[in-house]
C-alpha cells in the first residue's frame, strides 16, 4: 500500500455546453472527465445518479447514459447540459463498450459508475488528483461503505445519508492498495486513464449480466500499469434487484465465465476457481430455503447446466442466451 496527500478541494467549474462544447472537445487533446453509466430497468435510480453527479466537488465534463431502451430512462431530462443519452445494445459489456465508443478520445479520464451506485461528493476530484500525482496508476476503484447486493438492497435515502456522513470526515490523505482482491464489487465504481485503455474493450463474449467483465477489464489494464483501490474514494452500492437477469442465466455465467476467463488468462485462475466453487456451494445450501429476493434455485440450476456442459465440452459464456 502507498500513501499520499491530496490537495484542498476545488470549486466546481462552469458547465460545458452539451452540443457545441462537446464538438469543441473533439478537436482538442484528451482532457477532463467522462462518466459512463449503463442502465436497465431503473429509470428513477439513474435519474438520481445524474443529479448526484451535478453536485460533485469537481463535476464531470460529460455524462453518458447508455440504456438498453427508452423505458430505462423514462422521466430523465435528456436536454441537460453535459449529458448525452444514447440507446445501446443490451448487456453490460455491450453497453459499456458503446459508452466508450461514444466518449471516444475526447476525455483524459473515463469513469464507470453502476446506475445504483451512490458516490462520495469528492469522488471525481480525488480520483483526478490520484492520476495527476501517480503516473504509474492506470486504474482506480474506491471502497464500498455498504453493498445492498448481498441482501434485499439499500434505500437511496439511507445510502445518501451514509455517504454524506463519511464525506463529513474529510480525509486529507489517501492510501492506495494495489493488491486488493479481484471481485470486491469493483465494477460499480471504476476509473481509468484513457491513454492506458484506449485499445481495450469489455469482452463481448460475456453477454447480459456479464459476470466478472470488470475483472477481465482490470486484468487487461494491469498489463499497462497499476490498478489500485483508494480509501479516500467511497460510495454505497444500492444493489437493487430490478433489472437483474434470471437466476438460471446468472448461475450458468458463474461457471462459464469463470472457466472462460481462466483460459483467457486475464483473471487469476485461483480466484476464479474459489469464487465459482463458493457460488455453487452457497446456491446449493440456500436453495433449500432461499432468500425472497434471490432466485437461488434458478442459480443452482444454471450451475448444474454449466457443469454438465463443461463435461460435454460445450461450455461457453454465450450459451446463457439459449437458456
Amino acid at each position: 500500500m502507498s500513501h499520499f496527500a491530496i490537495d484542498a478541494l476545488e470549486r466546481p467549474r462552469a458547465p460545458i455546453e452539451d452540443g457545441e462544447g462537446l464538438r469543441r472537445l473533439c478537436t482538442q487533446t484528451p482532457q477532463g472527465i467522462a462518466v459512463i453509466v449503463c442502465t436497465r430497468g431503473r429509470p428513477e435510480i439513474v435519474a438520481a445518479l445524474v443529479e448526484q453527479l451535478k453536485r460533485q466537488s469537481l463535476p464531470p465534463d460529460h455524462v453518458f447514459i447508455i440504456p438498453s431502451g427508452d423505458v430505462d430512462v423514462e422521466g430523465l431530462d435528456r436536454e441537460q447540459e453535459r449529458l448525452t443519452v444514447r440507446i445501446g445494445r443490451t448487456g453490460s459489456t455491450f453497453q459499456r463498450n458503446d459508452g466508450m465508443a461514444l466518449a471516444g478520445s475526447k476525455f483524459e479520464h473515463i469513469v464507470f459508475f453502476d446506475d445504483d451506485f451512490v458516490p462520495s461528493r469528492y469522488w471525481l476530484e480525488r480520483m483526478r488528483a490520484i492520476f495527476r500525482d501517480r503516473p504509474d496508476v492506470v486504474g482506480i476503484t474506491g471502497r464500498i461503505l455498504a453493498d445492498g447486493s448481498r441482501g434485499p438492497g439499500i434505500v437511496l435515502q439511507d445510502a445518501l445519508q451514509m455517504v454524506t456522513a463519511e464525506d463529513a470526515r474529510a480525509k486529507t490523505d489517501c492510501v492506495l492498495d494495489g493488491s486488493f482482491p479481484y471481485g470486491s464489487n469493483v465494477g460499480c465504481n471504476l476509473a481509468f486513464r484513457y491513454s492506458a485503455v484506449r485499445d481495450i474493450a469489455f469482452d463481448e463474449r460475456l453477454p447480459l449480466y456479464a459476470w466478472h467483465e470488470d475483472s477481465d477489464f482490470r486484468g487487461q489494464a494491469e498489463r499497462r500499469g497499476r490498478v489500485v483501490r483508494a480509501d479516500c474514494l467511497w460510495g454505497v452500492h444500492l444493489g437493487h434487484k430490478k433489472g437483474r437477469v434470471r437466476g438460471v442465466t446468472l448461475g450458468y455465467a458463474q461457471i462459464a465465465n469463470a472457466v472462460y476467463l481462466a483460459n483467457k488468462g486475464t483473471v487469476p485462475a485461483k480466484f476464479l476457481t474459489k469464487i465459482a466453487c463458493a457460488n455453487v456451494l452457497v446456491n446449493a445450501v440456500r436453495a433449500i430455503r432461499p432468500e425472497p429476493m434471490i432466485d437461488r434455485r434458478g442459480r443452482l440450476r444454471g450451475n448444474i447446466i454449466a457443469l454438465a456442459d463443461l463435461v460435454r465440452g460445450r461450455l461457453a459464456p454465450e450459451r446463457i442466451l439459449e437458456l
